[in-house]
Parts: structure tokens; C-alpha cells; sequence
């Protein structure tokens, strides 16, 4: 993938990752990670919290994860402003062009940190979710991202307060004023407030479905489905948008982000479910065969290790259907050769999400 867009870089320095040309989607995502590391320890500054409880949500918010929700962020706001940018410039000379660049270059640094707000927003939220479900009260787990949960390496009240202060932050981030991010952009934070905070209260109530599922002796896919849309599809709907809206993302652009967000957070959950029973522990970060030891219901009971894959790759291949043409980028097939070829940051995170092993 090759992604060339410009930004200022922050007054701290800091090469942001819409500020440099990338020839790889590592490279991308590399660069989305640095700017997120860094942009959580701003926030923790800013947010003065007592130690233990400082210590227990930086502990959470820099292991190891996936951070596959900025990510989507970040690929959505440099697909969307990279496909705008290009069609507005398509019929101009070159000078015209270096001058829509320099326009953008000066105009651009309010957007582009309103994504990265979102971008910790989504973390934040994500965060907190792991954390509560980790607890004894819900699935009682003692390892998450390669490392002791939280209740195990604290205790279960710095936890459980862990949890509760990086979902207000979640919200607080959006309109903070922080050092390095400049002042927030209140018609853009009050758009990516009514996606946001929808979907975070779906979230919660997928959560409960998927334990009141856990009582119950058999469920239809339909079922399972609709949990899912809600506990992982609705933050991975709120991640894409909140990438696109910071972008200045048309209607039509809108609701096709929405769209493939949908296919891709059923394809993520339909993954995992796969995943849980043929990875190991050390790949995953967190124990194999949990959902079969708390009787969850899944879409590996539900269609087996096989189909459950091939369900999987539908959905993938739809949600990349969904974005393609607003995206205007060509479809990228199914040949391993292709991977990473395309130069949309969108596209190509699809396709890094279907090759993953955790």
C-alpha cells in the first residue's frame, strides 16, 4: 500500500501519520500506533489520577494490543481525505495542485487531531469494556494482551474504577484541551458525539445479551447475530465513522463506511469465535478456549471450525464490497500476492484484519 498525505507536524515534534508517505501498511499502522502511544500519555498527564489508579489504567491502555479500533480511525480518516482530496484536485495542473496541498497543509491540523481524539476515544472505550469483562463478576479471567489482567495485577477495586475512569475519559477526550492537540473542533465533536455515544450504550447492551446467552441451551444465528451487531459491531461502526466524519465524509460516504462497518464487525466477531479454538494461548494473549470453558455461544458451536472460516471470508469480502466504490479503489482479490498492494489505508486494513492470527 502506498498512502502520501499531508498534515502539520504537532508542536511536539512528532511526525504524525498523515504527515509522511508510507510504502507499506506496516509502516502505516506503525506510525497510528506511535502517534496513539503517545497521544495516552498527554492524556494521562492532563487527567491527573491518583496512583494506584494512574498506574492500573496505563497498565491497560500500553499492553499489547491489537488497537484494531484506532486503526479503523486512522484508515478511515486517511481513505476518506485522501479520496476527497483526490477528486477535488483530478482536473487541476500541477501548480494547482501544489496549492490545494499547501491549503491543506495549513487547514488541515484541527481535523486531523479531531481523529486523534477519536481515535483514543474508541481505545478508551474498548479499553474499559476489556477490563470490566475480565472481572470475577464476568468472565474471570487472569490473562488479556500477553499479560496478568488488571484485577490480578492490582486488585478488583482498582479495577473496577480502572474500568469506570477511561470510559469517562472516552468521552472527556473529545473536547479536552489538551497540550500537542489543537483546540477541538465543536461542530466535528458534536457529530462525532451523537455516533459515539449511541453505540457505546449498544456495546453495553450486547454485553448483557451475550451473558444472558450463556444460560441459554441452544440460539439461532439470527440471535447471535443481533448480540454481536451490538457488543463488538457497534464501537467498530462508531471507529470507521468517527475516522470518516473528522475527514469531511459525504452522506453517500457515510453510509457506505456504515455499511462495510457492519460486515466487518460481525466478519471480526465470526473471526475470534474461530480463533478461540485453533489458536494457542501464547498467540492469542489471552486464554484459548474461553468461550467453550464459560459455554458461550459461538459460531464455531453453532456451524463448526469450517464454515464458521468460510462465514468469515463473506462477510470480509462484503464489507470491502460496501466501501470499494466510494473508496473509488479497486477491489483487492483474495490472492495472498495482492496483499498489502493496495493504496488505500481502508482496503488494506480489511485485508490485514482477515490474515490475522489473534
Amino acid at each position: 500500500m502506498t498512502v502520501s498525505l499531508t498534515s502539520s507536524a504537532t508542536s511536539s515534534g512528532f511526525t504524525p501519520f498523515n504527515a509522511v508517505s508510507f510504502q507499506s501498511t506496516e509502516q502505516f499502522h506503525c506510525a497510528v500506533r506511535a502517534q496513539l502511544a503517545q497521544d495516552i500519555e498527554v492524556l494521562f498527564a492532563y487527567a491527573k489520577l491518583p496512583s494506584p489508579l494512574v498506574d492500573a489504567c496505563r497498565y491497560v491502555m500500553t499492553g499489547q494490543g491489537k488497537l484494531v479500533r484506532p486503526l479503523m480511525v486512522a484508515s478511515a480518516f486517511a481513505s476518506i481525505n485522501s479520496g476527497n482530496s483526490e477528486r477535488t484536485d483530478e482536473h487541476k495542473d500541477d501548480i494547482d495542485m501544489l496549492n490545494a496541498d499547501l491549503d491543506s497543509l495549513l487547514e488541515n491540523d484541527s481535523d486531523y487531531d479531531m481523529s486523534r481524539r477519536a481515535a483514543l476515544a474508541v481505545e478508551l472505550l474498548h479499553t474499559y469494556s476489556l477490563v470490566h469483562d475480565d472481572l470475577p463478576c464476568m468472565d474471570d479471567d487472569e490473562l488479556r494482551r500477553g499479560q496478568p489482567t488488571a484485577h490480578i495485577a492490582f486488585d478488583e477495586a482498582t479495577a473496577l474504577l480502572a474500568g469506570d475512569v477511561l470510559q469517562t475519559l472516552a468521552f472527556e477526550v473529545l473536547t479536552a484541551e489538551m497540550p500537542t492537540f489543537a483546540p477541538f473542533d465543536a461542530d466535528i465533536a458534536s457529530q462525532l458525539m451523537a455516533i459515539f455515544a449511541p453505540r457505546a450504550r449498544r456495546m453495553v447492551s450486547g454485553q448483557m445479551l451475550d451473558l444472558n446467552a450463556e444460560a441459554s441451551t441452544s440460539i439461532a444465528q439470527d440471535d447471535l447475530e443481533a448480540i454481536h451487531r451490538d457488543k463488538t459491531g457497534a464501537l467498530i461502526e462508531a471507529a470507521m465513522l468517527m475516522g470518516g466524519v473528522c475527514a469531511g465524509a459525504t452522506a453517500p460516504q457515510r453510509m457506505a463506511l456504515e455499511e462495510c462497518a457492519q460486515h466487518i464487525g460481525l466478519a471480526f466477531q465470526v473471526q475470534d469465535d474461530v480463533l478461540d479454538v485453533t489458536m494457542t494461548t501464547d498467540t492469542l494473549g489471552k486464554p484459548a478456549g474461553s468461550d467453550e470453558k464459560l459455554d458461550k455461544s459461538t459460531y464455531v458451536k453453532l456451524m463448526g471450525v469450517d464454515d464458521a472460516t468460510s462465514y468469515a471470508q463473506t462477510l470480509f469480502n462484503d464489507g470491502r464490497a460496501a466501501i470499494s466504490h466510494e473508496l473509488n479503489s479497486r477491489e483487492l482479490n483474495d490472492n495472498q500476492d495482492n496483499l498489502g498492494k493496495n493504496n488505500d489505508a481502508l482496503l488494506a486494513l480489511i485485508e490485514w484484519l482477515w490474515s490475522r492470527k489473534k
